[in-house]
């Protein structure tokens, strides 16, 4: 399922954002042309593709936003639009009017949202967020991206009860960047993060929330209690994975996923259909593997690993370890 890259520009500077190198390298204000995204709509759909995720950047920043939704529902696609909730007043007031009658299943937003506290903001952003989650509300599934260890999710809770946003809260760590350097979650800070994750247990229960993690958790680092507990109160989890997501940017350049924005760049013209795209960026995925099978050093006889269960862990840390070592692996691993 490619995530489609309507603009470049975004509205925030997270700490963690794991679009930040590709940016930098790439033209701020570039944006998905009207004849490109038509040939990414046709890539998708002669794939056998019928979800259309849109981001950026702040993919509602694209002049077209309004447009290209309602082209892509209109082609039967169904649109995930990935968002900071910082929508400009008159974008919100058409996404209100021309999509009311959408339902959840084909037209919805993930919304990104920062602690306020930990992740600063200004007053003005902080009610741009809030007027689009009083106006979406139901339209919009929460996610909080975890980038240091003392986070909290209250505020999290706290939304959805305010807002009546989607019981479901997708929780994503954030990964190194090999190249770059933003704030995410070490190695050796994992287990932590799992705990203090559990530690709103009581919350989830009580609020009738369902935890979706994100990829790049290893499933070894969660005890047999919180598995079980996630497999009953969870949105949906059986695997642990870590895979090409694929990336496509206003060039229609390709990549694996945002912290690899760097690695194995190629053109969406390249490639005939989203299964040879997928085939590509899975064989390098391998080959990273058999370097390193994992995160930690038992990965490469971990029986969930064998089982397919996880992956273990984000190959991002793999990748940026091997930059700085002398190359003696496969080509295939360097950026």
């Amino acid at each position: 399922m490619p995530n489609v890259l309507l603009t470049q520009r975004c509205v925030r500077a997270c700490p963690y954002c794991f679009a930040s190198k590709h940016m930098t390298e790439g033209a701020p204000d570039a944006v998905l042309s009207w004849e490109d995204f038509i040939y990414v709509a046709d890539f998708l759909q002669n794939s056998g593709e019928r979800r259309f995720p849109m981001l950026g950047g702040e993919p509602t920043l694209h002049p077209q936003f309004v447009e290209f939704v309602a082209y892509a529902l209109d082609r039967g696609f169904r649109v995930h639009v990935f968002t900071s909730g910082v929508v400009s007043e008159r974008t919100l007031e058409a996404i209100a009017s021309e999509f009311r009658d959408e339902p959840f299943d084909r037209f919805h937003f993930i919304c990104n949202l920062n602690d306020p506290e930990q992740t600063p903001t200004s007053a003005s952003e902080l009610r741009n967020v809030h007027r689009f989650l009083a106006r979406m509300g139901e339209r919009v599934i929460p996610g909080f991206n975890i980038y240091r260890t003392d986070f909290t999710l209250d505020f999290l809770f706290e939304a959805i009860n305010r807002f009546g946003l989607q019981r479901t809260l997708r929780l994503g760590l954030a990964h190194p960047i090999p190249g770059a350097s933003t704030a995410c979650i070490r190695i050796h800070d994992i287990e932590h993060v799992i705990e203090r994750m559990f530690s709103f247990r009581p919350l989830f229960e009580r609020m009738r929330v369902k935890p979706g993690l994100d990829c790049g958790f290893p499933m070894c680092r969660f005890t047999e209690q919180q598995l079980g507990w996630l497999m009953r109160h969870g949105a949906g989890i059986s695997e642990f994975g870590c895979s090409p997501v694929l990336d496509i940017g206003p060039d229609l350049t390709v990549w694996p996923c945002f912290p690899l924005s760097s690695f194995h760049r190629k053109s969406l013209l390249e490639f005939n259909s989203q299964k040879e795209l997928l085939a590509y960026y899975r064989r390098i995925h391998d080959v990273v593997r058999t370097e390193i099978g994992g995160l930690y050093p038992e990965c490469d006889s971990c029986w969930y690993r064998e089982d397919g269960r996880c992956a273990g862990g984000c190959i991002a840390h793999s990748v940026g370890r091997f930059q700085s070592e002398a190359r003696l692996r496969l080509p295939e691993v360097y950026l």
